[in-house]
């Protein structure tokens, strides 16, 4: 049985959370965005650090730093 990485799945619950409030409380193209536009993102930082540096515990940092900036983008602009 292969290890359970409860990390991995609390980034996906928080990234889909996000994006299904973004697609509720905005409109369904601020959901797609979230979706689409953060695995385009995200995977290529991912990429890239893994790639140039092998650090994993960047590569998290980074990945969990963009979902805040969008959810925080998100606030903004649903309370603007």
């Amino acid at each position: 049985m292969p290890k359970f990485h409860g990390e991995a799945l609390l980034f996906c619950l928080a990234w889909a959370t996000l994006a299904f409030a973004g697609g509720l409380w905005g409109s369904w193209w601020i959901g797609a965005l979230l979706t689409v536009g953060l695995l385009v993102l995200i995977s290529a930082s991912s990429m890239q650090i893994l790639q140039q540096t092998g650090d994993l515990v960047m590569e998290r940092q980074v990945r969990w730093g963009i979902l805040i900036v969008s959810a925080l983008g998100l606030a903004v602009y649903l309370n603007a």
